[in-house]
């Protein structure tokens, strides 16, 4: 029960917060394209809206690339270990 409670808690903080971050973007987008007398990010269906969904399928979707020397569990797992001491300090 516990667990669950903790798990709800998580994702109770943290997905406002990576939603946030998301439109936010999109709303940087589209000032940078105002300044610059271009057209934003409204490709998308629904005004842009979609936009950061599609960006972050995107990432998640494109191919990691370890190199050939490296130790393939402590290259792909420092990113994660560094955000948490980084959210520990």
């Amino acid at each position: 029960m516990l667990f669950f409670l903790t798990l709800l808690y998580t994702l109770l903080t943290f997905l406002p917060a990576l939603l946030s971050i998301a439109f936010l973007t999109l709303l940087e987008r589209k000032l940078m394209a105002l300044v610059q007398l271009r057209h934003g990010p409204d490709v998308l269906a629904l005004a842009g809206l979609l936009q950061p969904i599609a960006d972050g399928l995107k990432l998640l979707t494109t191919a990691q690339l370890a190199p050939l020397a490296a130790y393939p569990l402590l290259f792909f797992l420092s990113p994660s270990l560094m955000l948490m001491l980084s959210l520990m300090l």
